[in-house]
């Protein structure tokens, strides 16, 4: 029993023995790569000192040609800043900058810096021949013409609109033009209220042109500003193109004279199906064109109609005709 339990004391320091071992030699591999690695990067960045060292060592001589071109070479001209009219809205230092100083002569006047229209010819006249051309055709016009305006000349002169053309809608023609029609004739304010409660996806998008439009026809053509104290208007009851009656209060009111709709680019949208396969759906887009004008147009328009239908000849059953193709014999 002695020997027994000696035997296994013995087994058990011979196993304790070799673990430690072991665990000696995995610690020293594990730290044989680093130390190695160690010591290559401190010889790499030695080297590398070494080399920095050796090169700030050197010194760089002058090149005597270089010098010399340096110190002929001529230096930029400073350059000049022009100057503003006296009715430019840029005069304010705060806006336009410090204004430039004026240029002392050799007499000891001073100079003031005047345009040069030279200089600005490139783009205030790009092709001078081809202005000449159109001046001389606009001269001869106006002496063959005597100084008369055409009507057409005369609306534009008189009378404001703009044309407003939307980018392209995610729908098609054949679901906006219900609403190009549903616009036409009507004052803007008015459109831009059956847009909005309108229950058609795109009305969102017809609105938001139609508020589009009447800023950019107020900023751009002066449109709907309203009509001064002095010029006194008495409101007036007109009929329009499409046989309904408005009362007109203000001449300078914007309506929709025309809503039309154009085709755009399609777009293509994958349209997954089953085991794997795949359709290309094409998907249009539309945009929607409007012209905008005011109700002095349609108050002429309807005085104009007026004068047409008073200028008629009275319609009777047997109007008195003069009597040809007389012959001897009857008719009949």
């Amino acid at each position: 029993m002695l020997n027994y339990r000696l035997n296994r004391i013995a087994m058990s320091l011979y196993f304790r023995s070799c673990q430690a071992i072991k665990s000696a030699r995995a610690t020293a591999t594990s730290l044989s790569p680093l130390s190695s690695y160690q010591r290559r990067y401190a010889w790499f960045w030695d080297r590398f000192k070494k080399r920095s060292q050796e090169s700030s060592a050197q010194t760089v001589t002058p090149n005597p040609l270089t010098e010399e071109y340096l110190t002929r070479k001529p230096s930029p001209p400073k350059l000049v800043q022009g100057g503003l009219a006296e009715s430019s809205i840029l005069e304010d230092e705060e806006v336009a900058g410090p204004k430039p100083k004026a240029i002392e002569s050799k007499d000891g006047q001073v100079e003031s810096l005047v345009r040069n229209p030279l200089s600005m010819a490139a783009v205030l006249d790009p092709a001078p021949e081809a202005r000449k051309r159109w001046e001389r055709k606009m001269v001869i016009r106006d002496i063959r013409k005597r100084g008369r305006l055409t009507k057409a000349q005369q609306i534009k002169r008189s009378e404001r609109e703009i044309v407003s053309k939307s980018h392209d809608f995610k729908t098609s023609v054949k679901k906006l033009v219900h609403l190009a029609n549903q616009i036409k004739g009507k004052s803007l304010e008015d459109a831009i209220i059956q847009m909005r409660f309108s229950k058609k996806k795109v009305a969102k998008d017809v609105k938001e042109h139609l508020e589009h439009s009447k800023n950019e026809a107020i900023v751009r053509r002066g449109m709907g500003l309203g009509f001064s104290a002095r010029n006194r208007f008495t409101p007036i009851t007109i009929m329009t193109n499409d046989k309904k009656r408005v009362k007109v209060t203000d001449p300078t009111t914007i309506y929709v004279d025309q809503a039309w709709c154009g085709k755009g680019l399609y777009e293509k949208t994958p349209d997954y199906r089953a085991r794997g396969r795949m359709n290309i759906m094409r998907n249009p887009t539309t945009s929607i064109t409007v012209v905008l004008k005011e109700e002095a147009t349609r108050i002429r328009i309807h005085k104009e109609r007026e004068t047409r239908e008073a200028k008629k000849k009275t319609w009777v059953q047997l109007p008195n005709r003069p009597i040809t193709s007389q012959r001897q014999y009857y008719s009949w």
